[in-house]
């Protein structure tokens, strides 16, 4: 904190796509509606989950977690992202910038996990049923909850406060769409050969961690439904993990990109360009992946819709 007050630079110009102002115009407004469609997409799972009483459970709780993880987090990108591509060099003041890098990884961080509970509870629900109840019930549902979140909480804190604290005298600009800890810390006037030691590893940690836990959980899983005697138990069992595994391809592909690259390997254009498929894909698919092909949530959507309809002719 102190550093920060020693800093000649007080803001930051993101300069987005500003060596192709024709591609800026363009992308605004199909990053507009990608960002409506995102709120709106996520906005009906919480509303559908949160009103409807047979879908509170594990599975679809989570799942109203995550999607108010998605929302969030666009939140936080989306709208100085369409600052930036409707403006030639868009400022964002110091305090600005690492605030939106602190929620990114915090709300990055907190997907991980909860993604990996999710596959914990499907593994749950499909190897053990009978004491699927008392395995995951509510105390053990909050606990893994806010496991998640906390863990985003440590996630974000520890390398945000350690990049504030680096000096910044200038250049101030940062050739990106939005404050990634990446192109930020290209700007920092000191030495951070240990910090990207200690990102490298931290992120390797966060994504391995719940990823193998995914893993190990679908491992099981595939043992269990090809022992299952009932082609329609594989097929209803084999449904019930086909949004998650399509969610958790989608997020890890992307993440992966974006954080393990290379750190030379792409130039600055390909790197923006990896950045928007994990900001714009995985909040705005999520939605359609656990509403399209779960059966349960087409119903409570339809069963909500119905019952607007009936308010609004009454």
């Amino acid at each position: 904190m102190k550093r920060q007050n020693q800093s000649s630079v007080v803001e930051f110009i993101l300069l987005g796509f500003s060596n192709f102002p024709e591609l800026q115009e363009q992308l605004f407004g199909v990053f507009l509606v990608i960002y409506l469609v995102t709120l709106m997409g996520n906005a009906i799972v919480i509303v559908v989950i949160s009103l409807d009483q047979s879908l509170h459970v594990p599975m679809y709780l989570f799942l109203l977690n995550l999607s108010v993880v998605e929302v969030s987090f666009s939140a936080v990108i989306m709208p100085e992202m369409l600052v930036v591509l409707s403006t030639e060099k868009a400022r964002i003041s110091f305090v600005s910038c690492f605030a939106q890098m602190y929620f990114i990884l915090l709300f990055g961080g907190t997907e991980c996990f909860l993604l990996g509970a999710m596959a914990y509870d499907r593994f749950a629900a499909i190897c053990h049923p009978l004491n699927y109840p008392m395995t995951m019930n509510k105390i053990v549902f909050m606990k893994l909850v806010m496991f998640s979140w906390v863990s985003g909480i440590l996630v974000a804190t520890v390398p945000t406060r350690w990049v504030f604290s680096f000096p910044f005298y200038g250049p101030s600009e940062i050739n990106h769409l939005f404050c990634e800890t990446p192109p930020v810390l290209n700007l920092a006037c000191a030495d951070i050969f240990l910090f990207e030691i200690y990102a490298f590893t931290g992120t390797i940690l966060i994504v391995m961690i719940p990823f193998l836990l995914i893993l190990l959980s679908y491992i099981q899983i595939l043992f269990v439904i090809l022992k299952m005697p009932s082609t329609t138990g594989r097929q209803k069992a084999f449904s019930t993990c086909a949004s998650h595994l399509t969610s958790v391809t989608l997020f890890y592909g992307t993440a992966n990109m974006t954080y393990l690259q290379p750190k030379s390997g792409y130039s600055p254009e390909t790197k923006k360009l990896m950045s928007l498929a994990y900001t714009l894909l995985t909040p705005l698919l999520n939605p359609l992946i656990y509403s399209l092909r779960n059966n349960e949530m087409k119903r409570a959507l339809m069963k909500l819709w119905q019952r607007k309809v009936f308010l609004h002719t009454v």
